[in-house]
């Protein structure tokens, strides 16, 4: 095929020059036409490679149309494409992650679900036939359960709305300390029950409850947050240190400001002497249904935190060991980042 549309016209083109023009002639016209053939060859190789780029990449958008994420392009094609193939994979392995973290999803929640559901549907079979009393402490009691679906559920709504990037945040400015005193008090009572010591520091200053009778507030730190979802952040911290603790523990939270790259930033810690974390869990605490052995919750409460803290523009972080508690920071910008 090369021979026919572009060797032989060539070689024709010079006989006949020749023929009329002489050798001289002849000569060029077969540079002429040497350098004609010559940019026909990268031409076709380049349309060719572009046609086969363009067939695979109509290919593979097919498949991964069809749910097959595990699809991929190669870069054996014109420089051109190289940005569009790079993008597509890209995305490919975007939606393979994706599909795979949504089927360990699933999983995980047919589990967390399940052994309430279970467990309901038991106690309810054994009221309906008579084995168990019908009574107000039973059904409070399977109440309790539902609660936990509820929270569960309510948790996997949050959680979707914040991996989505579809969570909407209602940013103002907001006096920390205040903010952490109002949570922290809800969960007074039942530490006082435990007698765990509960106590919010500014600067390592008490400030709640007061200490040797201490009067005053402290200067406001300020954050531009959502007050709703820091509160959120700020109770499932303490509610995971207060399951950390015994008798007689002690939890402090402290707020502070402290100097940051691109200006001050809002810090606020939670420390318990508790449990502790095994030092080979400490870089798994925020995946999602990750539970320590004397956990009640749903393995959800630390992935919500940090994703709500990144929201926000912020970052948090653990340490601890087995026999010195834990402490979790959130830093959080002091406006709108």
């Amino acid at each position: 095929m090369f021979l026919l549309l572009f060797v032989l016209p060539t070689a024709m083109a010079a006989l006949l020059t020749a023929w009329f023009a002489g050798w001289t002639g002849a000569v060029v016209a077969a540079i002429i036409g040497a350098a004609v053939v010559i940019a026909g060859v990268v031409l076709a190789r380049f349309l060719f490679r572009g046609y086969r780029a363009t067939t695979e990449l109509v290919a593979a958008t097919t498949r991964l149309a069809e749910g097959d994420y595990t699809t991929r392009v190669s870069f054996d094609a014109p420089p051109a494409f190289a940005p569009i193939n790079a993008s597509f994979n890209d995305m490919a392995r975007r939606l393979e992650t994706a599909d795979d973290l949504r089927r360990s999803l699933l999983a995980d929640v047919g589990h967390e679900l399940r052994t309430p559901l279970t467990i309901i549907r038991g106690e309810l079979e054994a009221m309906a036939d008579g084995v168990r009393e019908v009574n107000e402490a039973e059904i409070r009691r399977l109440l309790v359960d539902v609660a936990g679906m509820e929270r569960l559920l309510e948790d996997l709504r949050t959680l979707s709305s914040t991996e989505a990037g579809v969570l909407g945040l209602y940013r103002e400015p907001v006096d920390v300390v205040e903010l952490v005193v109002s949570v922290v008090d809800r969960f007074r009572f039942d530490a006082d029950a435990r007698d765990i010591g509960l106590r919010v520091l500014v600067d390592d200053r008490p400030v709640a409850p007061a200490v040797d009778g201490e009067e005053g507030w402290p200067e406001p730190v300020e954050a531009e947050v959502d007050a709703h979802r820091i509160a959120e952040v700020i109770s499932n911290l303490v509610t995971n240190a207060l399951r950390a603790v015994g008798s007689d523990g002690l939890i402090q939270i402290r707020v502070a400001s402290e100097p940051g790259d691109d200006g001050p930033v809002v810090v606020i810690q939670v420390e318990d002497d508790g449990v502790g974390i095994p030092a080979d869990q400490v870089e798994v605490v925020f995946d999602r249904f990750h539970k320590a052995a004397h956990s009640t919750g749903s393995g959800l409460g630390l992935t919500i935190s940090r994703d709500l803290v990144e929201a926000h523009g912020g970052s948090i972080e653990v340490a601890g060991t087995d026999a010195a508690g834990t402490v979790m920071t959130v830093r959080l910008p002091p406006t709108a980042g």
